[in-house]
Formats: structure tokens, sequence, C-alpha cells
């Protein structure tokens, strides 16, 4: 089934259209710096050279229109038709606790998800406009909601429960909810088959480190505990997040700085984490570049992100209780050598021993190897995300569905 997999982003659109009874990605491409004066355009195809180039792009609606003209167009398009697309797969970041699964958006799905907006400003409201113009260009389409916190919900109470007033969590369902549970999922899976074995019995944690970063102790190939939380704030130092940090210090702010809360909240979002931490980039390549060139803060800054990482793999170990394999993946996971070498050392005594050479000669394109000594106790693998995939197979079967007579 020919499915479009869309990822919204606040001025950016990512795209992906997958043939999902071969797993083949068709076309792919990404509209950035939607609103500003110039916006980036980007369409690929396979063993063709990228079409790149630069024009207005006001709103989504108009990245949707622009991707549609390309899949369509008589010389590079793709489709002959808009309704050769079956199915839509829509990243959605917060589905709340009402959805453990991937659901085909209706009326009622979309209230669910304007209700997170608050949980998750940064990411609904972009995804919601994403739905929004894909249901206008693609309205014989299945449309369907993939969330990133449906991989978590099988997290036991003690590990979602917060130390509040437990009316909080009945009255708002304040709790931990976890993010990138689509590429938590993705990697664990991909190593079950490398290690051509199921999951019952096995004992994971996956480190998804890019701008946005989240660790996942995976048991019997159920998530029991994830870095991120309640938001996407939580946990591991990021991008331009903050990550864990004492609840006083936003007091204490307001106090000490009149800070307003809107100030606030996007100081701990936006301009915190590496970037905060170096004063100077939030791109882990441009940090590690400027490190080597002797810039203590930015080797600061990632020094504290890898001992950081290093905490939660290690209280992981104890939740799981040991562990067959931690696997790296997502842009900083699969390409940085250094940060994988930096998280790993000194946990011998746990039974995880990096081969360095290994580690620092991986091949370029997508990744599935193991990266760890043969005597490491602990296995360690750097394993390519596919997030696009795994939401085109959901969309995709509950399309199917759709289509089946309900007297076969």
């Amino acid at each position: 089934m020919l499915t479009l997999v869309i990822n919204c982003g606040s001025s950016s659109v990512k795209y992906q259209l997958i043939e999902t009874d071969n797993r083949e990605m068709i076309a792919s491409g990404v509209v950035e710096r939607i609103g500003a004066v110039t916006a980036l355009v980007k369409h690929e195809l396979p063993d063709v050279k990228p079409i790149k180039k630069t024009m207005q792009i006001d709103n989504h609606t108009v990245a949707l229109k622009e991707i549609m003209e390309h899949l369509l167009a008589p010389d590079l398009g793709v489709v002959k038709s808009i309704d050769d697309i079956k199915a839509v797969g829509h990243r959605v970041v917060h589905g709340g606790e009402t959805f453990k699964d991937s659901v085909l958006i209706d009326e009622s799905v979309i209230e669910v998800i304007e209700q997170a907006y608050d949980l998750a400003p940064l990411h609904n409201p972009p995804n919601m406009k994403g739905i929004e113009a894909a249901r206008h260009y693609l309205p014989n389409a299945a449309h369907v909601a993939v969330f990133d916190t449906a991989f978590h919900h099988s997290l036991p109470p003690e590990a979602y429960l917060y130390a509040i007033p437990n009316r909080m969590y009945r009255r708002y369902k304040i709790r931990k909810y976890g993010f990138h549970g689509t590429s938590h999922y993705y990697v664990s899976r991909r190593y079950y088959d490398l290690k051509n074995t199921k999951a019952k019995g096995t004992k994971v944690i996956t480190c998804h480190l890019g701008n946005g970063c989240s660790i996942a102790a995976i048991k019997d190939g159920k998530s029991v505990d994830t870095s991120m939380g309640f938001t996407p704030l939580s946990g591991l130092i990021m991008g331009t997040r903050s990550g864990d940090i004492d609840p006083s210090i936003m007091f204490y702010l307001i106090e000490k700085e009149e800070m307003p809360l809107n100030h606030l909240h996007a100081m701990l979002n936006r301009n915190s984490g590496l970037l905060g931490l170096s004063g100077y980039a939030a791109d882990m390549r441009d940090l590690i570049a400027e490190a080597e060139n002797g810039d203590r803060r930015c080797e600061q800054a990632i020094d504290t992100y890898c001992y950081r990482a290093k905490q939660y793999v290690g209280s992981y170990m104890a939740t799981l209780n040991g562990c067959d394999a931690i696997i790296f993946t997502a842009g900083v996971g699969e390409n940085a050598a250094i940060i994988r070498s930096k998280i790993c050392a000194g946990m011998e005594y746990m039974g995880i021993e990096i081969d360095e050479e290994l580690n620092q000669n991986l091949p370029s394109g997508p990744k599935k190897h193991k990266i760890s000594t043969e005597n490491s106790k602990t296995e360690v693998y750097v394993i390519s995300t596919d997030e696009e995939m795994v939401i085109a197979i959901d969309a995709a079967k509950i399309a199917n569905a759709l289509l089946q007579s309900p007297w076969v």
C-alpha cells in the first residue's frame, strides 16, 4: 500500500512516501523555515540527484501543496493520482493516557490531540497543522495518528507515578508518559531480528540520542521505564532542552530574575541543554569540532551530556537487573563515536566494553553493527532508527482494515 508519512515541526514538514508491501521508500524530502522570508525545500528520489530550491512558504498547508505537486509532477513525479495514496501516517508526539495504539483520525481523536497541547507545546500544535493540511489535500486517504507515547504505556505504576498528591494524577493525569516510542520500538525489534530471538526473555536499553534525547529500559519487548516524563523536557540533556533539574530552580529564577512563566518555559525548552551549557551551539557536530579546537565550555557541555546519559544507563541496568544489550540510535547515537565512547567508558564493572576500532570505523549509511568486544558481558550495538517505516506500517494496517468487508 502506498503510504505517505508526515512529520511536522513548528517550521518544517518532513515526509516519506513508502510502499509498505515491500517496505520500499519511494520518495522523501523536507520543507524547512516555513513562515520565514525564504523557505528551503528538498525533494529526493532513490538514485536521482536531489531537487533543492528556495521559495516562499507561508504555512504548513502551502508546504503540503508543494510536496503533493512534486509527487504528482509529470517529469519526476512518482504518483499518477492523489487517490493512489491510500494511507497517511502522522507522527503525533503526545497522546496522553487515551491512546495506547495508533488510531484512525476522526474528530474525537483531534480533540484529544488538541487537549495535549499543554503537554507537548513544541510538538502537538504543529503535528495538528500537518493533519489539517494533509486531510485537505488527501481527503480520500485513511489518516492515522501514530503516537510517540504509545510504546511506553506498558510502564508499571511505580515507574510512571510522581510523588505529588495522588489527586493531581486522578484529576489531571500528571504522570510519566515517555516519548520517542516509535524509535525505541523499532531498534529493539531490529536487535531481536539480528539475534534471531524472540522478545520474551530479553532485556535491552535503547539510547535515542539526537536533538531530542531519551533512553528506555525494555524487558520482554515492553517498555518498563524511560527518561522523558510528563513532557519531552525531562530526562537527558538535549540540544536546547534542560532535561532533569531541581524544581526549586524555577521558583528561584522567578524570584531573582522576575522571570515571567512563559519566559522560563522558553528558556528551559529552547535556550538550555547543550546550547545553554556551551553558549555556542545545540548541534553536537559543532560542539565536538569546537571542543577539539580547545573550547572548554563546549568540552564541558559534551562531558555533562554524556555523564547524564551514563547515569540513566546505570539506573536502568539496576531496573532490569542487568541487560543483554545497549543500543545507540538517532543522529548523535548513530554518528558520534566519541559520545558512545564517553557514555560507555568506566562501566566495565557492569560488563560493558567497547571495541574502539569498531566504534570509530563504522561504515556510512544505515547501521546495524555490534561495537562491543567479544569479552563484553553486555553487548553494545549501533542500529539506525526508522520511525517513518513504523508509522507507515501502522497506517497501512489500519487503512487495510477499513477496506476489509465485515462479512469476510
